[in-house]
């Protein structure tokens, strides 16, 4: 799988300009190398403009979802679209699109978790369903949004659903960008799995985004990782490494649920 993800710098508040960034990033990463898939980060229309989002959001995905439409389909690519502010009965959720070669919507999810440290509980509601396995090229693939990544019994059912790949759109801060990169190869490990994450870049309302996207092996060994500054990360991997490393070190076949405590 040949994947290019953009550490992009949101413009805040600016869904047009941030669209405009977009296209030229796809045409450009297409033209140049024919990635199998582009991935983009979290927010990437609005930013964190919380206290405007209502004014900012897209009206149940009419404007983002077509505009992700016709970029796969232009550039015959597989674009997990990192997540958008969507307005949906009058509330705005951040929610993650995929969509294939074809134009097709494969997934979509609302992020569970919000993070009280950006106040996102104040102006965001939570999705009510946990994340999916889809599949792009035949691959099967997990999306999961930011925050999410430090709860770990959301992403385990996805692995036991034999996910391969895992994907993580963020726009994580720079303050803790150590958490961010251990807990990334922590996934991989202890899921078998690869990890490929898009983090923005830049600095809004005092919170600066710490970029570092990364592309990690089932092994935990970091294929790629991006910098600080907006730019783009791409490397190539073959997904059959999943399944190798599943059968050196069989964890699945390892466990026993039946003694494990269940806490909601």
């Amino acid at each position: 799988m040949k994947t290019a993800i953009y550490q992009m710098q949101v413009v805040p508040g600016k869904p047009e300009e941030n669209m405009l960034k977009i296209s030229e990033f796809v045409r450009l990463a297409c033209e140049s190398d024919k990635p199998d898939v582009v991935v983009l980060p979290e927010m990437w229309t609005t930013s964190y403009t919380l206290k405007e989002i209502h004014l900012h959001a897209d009206e149940d995905g009419k404007q983002v979802v077509p505009f992700l439409q016709t970029l796969a389909k232009s550039y015959d690519v597989n674009i997990v679209g990192g997540s958008f502010a969507n307005k949906v009965g009058g509330k705005v959720y951040n929610t993650a699109v995929v969509v294939d070669r074809k134009g097709t919507v494969v997934y979509k999810y609302d992020k569970v978790h919000l993070v009280p440290m950006l106040q996102e509980p104040d102006f965001l509601e939570g999705g009510q369903a946990v994340p999916e396995v889809f599949e792009l090229d035949g691959v099967k693939a997990g999306v999961i949004i930011c925050y999410d990544l430090r709860f770990p019994e959301l992403i385990r059912p996805l692995a036991l659903e034999d996910a391969e790949v895992l994907f993580i759109v963020a726009e994580w801060p720079e303050a803790r960008i150590n958490h961010w990169k251990t807990l990334q190869i922590a996934r991989a490990i202890e899921n078998q799995m690869f990890v490929v994450s898009a983090n923005s870049v830049g600095t809004y309302d005092g919170v600066t985004y710490g970029g570092t996207s990364l592309i990690i092996d089932p092994w935990g060994e970091v294929l790629a990782e991006g910098g600080m500054d907006e730019g783009v990360l791409e490397a190539e991997f073959d997904v059959k490494l999943t399944m190798e490393v599943r059968e050196k070190v069989p964890v699945f076949t390892s466990r026993v649920p039946h003694l494990y405590k269940s806490h909601s």
